[in-house]
């Protein structure tokens, strides 16, 4: 257990470093919106977390590198104290990426002998998944603050894969009682249970994702022009905003981790709001699965699709851009929008202690995704893993696939 836990250590960080390598210290150091973190706040805050629920609670003697870093690179975990305000991350010119860096190697080195503690592999396990959602949101951050950069900046010169054309099948399912939430021996957050009944009526599930192309014929017939197709909070935010297309278009062409590239009408539509996900849903007369009916197909699944991984395409030293060419999987091209709000499931406790407000505390006004984008490392989703995002955020790879009564 000891030696298995501490590879898959290794690897995990070692990815964070990868994808991190192209970066310039004010490409690292940049925020291009709140809801965003510098790529440097991202290496930092994973170590934090190392250094605290790990080194500090469970390593006899260990000393914090920095007395002074927690207050910068704590999140939101109240219980450890004050700590700057999330808008004012993309202040800290220091430390240095390199002063990072330099923390990381420490903290890798202090964790040794921690791994063949055996009561101590679930919290581990914790801290590798919490590092693997910080991998994806650093490229997905990165990529937001590239954007404004009028250059097209480019991390990867990588051209886009053609995607390939998916048969519009559907997934049919007859309804009745299914049991939902985690049910294995592995890993998972505390909010994929407890497992629990759920009903569903007679449904299904689209086998493909909608595309790019099917996105430009919603444009064309008026869709962001026709308020019946719209919640009205997503009427108001579509006016407010002037919002026309999904995030990251501009004519035929699309920005990626490789700068600005041909639009390819057949790829996964990515970086659309949950509000664009339930009109567009309206105007092709469907609808979004809830995310019980989207659990009920995706079971035996799981893992079936490429998604971002550090031996399959993106190796550790020399990690390639994320983008979505589309599957016939469930998972690894981007986070599909269901139609069910994020809230506990029934009997749910959050854990104890500060780790206990990593997803209870932010059940409210939020809607669940499930899946995985072509930016997840693999192994981190499941059939029962649950993403949630505010209905008007769109920054991630989030798109959507139909459903139907039948």
């Amino acid at each position: 257990m000891g030696e298995e836990i501490e590879s898959r250590y290794a690897v995990t960080r070692a990815l964070s470093e990868a994808l991190a390598a192209p970066l310039s210290e004010a490409d690292a150091t940049i925020q291009s919106m709140e809801d965003a973190s510098p790529a440097k706040w991202h290496l930092a805050h994973t170590t934090w977390f190392w250094e605290t629920f790990l080194l500090r609670d469970h390593l006899g003697g260990y000393s914090l590198f920095d007395e002074r870093w927690p207050f910068v690179f704590n999140s939101y975990y109240e219980a450890e104290g004050e700590r700057i305000h999330r808008f004012s991350r993309g202040m800290l010119s220091r430390p240095t990426l390199a002063d990072i860096r330099h923390w990381r190697a420490h903290v890798d080195a202090a964790m040794e002998p921690l791994f063949a503690r055996e009561e101590l592999a679930p919290l581990i396990e914790l801290g590798l998944a919490h590092e693997q959602q910080h991998q994806e949101l650093l490229l997905t951050d990165i990529k937001h603050a590239l954007f404004q950069n009028p250059l097209g900046v480019a991390l990867w010169d990588t051209p886009m894969p053609a995607a390939q054309p998916q048969a519009d099948n559907w997934h049919e399912h007859p309804g009745g009682i299914a049991r939902i939430g985690h049910q294995a021996d592995g890993f998972a957050f505390d909010n994929e249970g407890p497992a629990h009944r759920v009903l569903l009526e007679p449904f299904a599930l689209s086998s493909r994702l909608v595309s790019n192309r099917d996105w430009a014929e919603f444009i064309a017939d008026g869709g962001y022009d026709t308020a019946s197709l719209w919640l009205s909070d997503g009427w108001a935010w579509v006016r407010e905003h002037g919002v026309r297309a999904p995030l990251y278009w501009n004519e035929g062409e699309q920005f990626t981790h490789a700068g600005w590239q041909d639009r390819d009408p057949d790829a996964p539509v990515t970086h659309i709001s949950y509000f664009e996900a339930d009109a567009f849903a309206s105007w092709a007369g469907q609808r979004l699965p809830t995310e019980f009916e989207w659990e009920a197909i995706a079971r035996g699944q799981e893992g079936q699709a490429p998604a971002h991984d550090p031996h399959e395409g993106n190796q550790l030293d020399e990690a390639a851009p994320p983008l979505s060419r589309g599957s016939s999987g469930l998972f690894g091209d981007c986070w599909q929008f269901t139609r069910s709000a994020y809230l506990p499931y029934p009997r749910f406790q959050p854990a104890e202690g500060a780790v206990g407000e990593y997803n209870g505390k932010f059940m409210s006004g939020q809607f669940v995704l499930r899946g995985a984008s072509c930016a997840t490392a693999r192994g981190h989703s499941r059939a029962s893993y649950r993403n949630f995002f505010y209905p008007h955020q769109r920054w991630q790879f989030t798109g959507l696939r139909l459903a139907k009564d039948i």
